[in-house]
């Protein structure tokens, strides 16, 4: 049951600062078991929905026991929090309606969109979920959160009427793995588990090595984005190994999904600051690149030579590299880029350059340039939270442009 409780009024009961409920809700802050405690104490919180072990007089818990219950459940334990409070009055809209249908099509049990009729065959489901595919490389997000709990729910009901095969598991562990994708993008990070776990178990259903090596990529995304890079690395690096080689011989689906690993791996590894595991990952995948490049909207999976260099100027914008990451942007920004999200995160990256570097004027023309890839992608909150930062270090107001497009996304400085 939902609580329509306030972040102000769970602060108060907590006693701390509206924003830290606010960080709570997005996953972090939440380090310290004494603090995860009082939550599920003020909200009525099953302690086990945020990690922690169940305090009896019979099995007493440790400080390393409810680390470990924590560590493994924090995300969806910052999703109860975030599903048991309402936000600010002047913040976020409340969940959209599709947005809602999306998170109970990845829960046990019925969907909400179980199809009545027969489902489609194999090469009809598999063609909607290149459909979705699409949809999430070209950044139509509210087409693609329409679109997901229906394919979900045919492949699920497939599944169903065929007990025991495997064929269907690889489209589905797909669908999944776009979910997480999305719930990521939106920075829903403890429904992007739900679908991380559905996209595993799926892939270890399929028994092929490209739908796992697709999963292990996203479980890998929700670690870096809870702040478990280096966690994150060793799986990576542990998936990969058993995947390298060869490469000559290998089919073009293979050696895109290995190479998405790669580069999740260097994602990963910048993220923990770790510039050797950083470099050995770049360097595994420009190898990889030498044999594939699919870098269309409509190609099962995007990678190719540019994908790993715009890993490159990404990995170095995040240690702190800007005169580097522009270096290796520019002959990227005069390169036909097929795939609309690739184009925004080439742009994106850009602009937190730009922005490290001082140049916001610079940076909101590249964040122009991105709404123009893909306007979809640049109201993501991770790009908002970017503009509203630069707005807020114009304190001359110097940029008037920059303060009208931070209102347009809704996070005026």
């Amino acid at each position: 049951m939902v609580q329509r409780r306030s972040q102000k009024d769970v602060a108060a009961a907590l006693g701390y600062h509206q924003s830290k409920v606010s960080r709570l809700e997005s996953g972090k802050g939440t380090e310290d078991v004494r603090v995860l405690r009082e939550i599920a104490q003020v909200l009525n919180i099953p302690p086990h929905r945020l990690g922690l072990a169940a305090t009896t007089n019979n099995s007493p818990s440790g400080p390393e026991t409810e680390d470990m219950h924590r560590r493994t459940f924090l995300a969806a334990g910052a999703a109860g929090i975030a599903a048991l409070t309402t936000t600010p009055a002047a913040g976020r809209a409340t969940a959209s309606a599709a947005h809602n249908e999306l998170i109970q099509s990845l829960l046990p049990g019925a969907t909400p969109h179980t199809p009545t009729g027969p489902p489609p065959d194999l090469q009809g489901l598999q063609s909607h979920v290149a459909d979705v595919r699409r949809l999430f490389c070209t950044c139509d997000y509210t087409a693609l959160e329409r679109s997901l709990p229906a394919l979900i729910g045919q492949l699920r009901q497939a599944i169903g009427n065929a007990p025991g095969s495997s064929d269907l598991s690889g489209p589905l562990a797909t669908a999944y793995q776009t979910s997480a994708s999305l719930l990521l993008k939106q920075s829903d990070q403890g429904n992007a588990w739900l679908a991380v776990g559905r996209a595993m178990a799926e892939a270890e259903r399929s028994g092929n090595p490209v739908v796992l090596a697709s999963s292990v990529r996203v479980h890998a995304h929700a670690l870096t984005r809870g702040d478990h890079a280096v966690q994150a690395v060793t799986l990576v690096r542990h998936t990969a190994n058993q995947l390298t080689g060869s490469y000559d011989q290998r089919s073009p689906r293979y050696l895109a999904a290995l190479g998405l690993l790669l580069l999740r791996g260097v994602t990963a590894a910048s993220n923990g600051g770790d510039r050797s595991a950083t470099h050995d990952f770049l360097t595994e995948a420009r190898e990889v690149a030498r044999y594939v490049a699919l870098d269309s909207p409509d190609a099962w999976a995007n990678f190719s030579p540019t994908n790993v260099d715009l890993h490159a100027v990404s990995a170095a914008v995040t240690f702190g590299d800007a005169g580097i990451a522009l270096e290796t942007a520019r002959p990227l920004m005069r390169r036909h880029i097929p795939v609309p999200e690739r184009r925004a995160a080439l742009w994106v990256e850009s602009a937190r350059a730009y922005s490290q570097q001082g140049r916001l004027g610079d940076g909101y023309q590249a964040l122009r340039i991105a709404e123009s890839c893909a306007a979809q992608d640049i109201r993501r909150p991770a790009v908002r939270e970017l503009v509203a930062d630069m707005a807020a270090r114009d304190r001359r107001r110097s940029l008037p442009e920059l303060h009208h497009f931070s209102r347009q996304l809704g996070v005026p400085a």
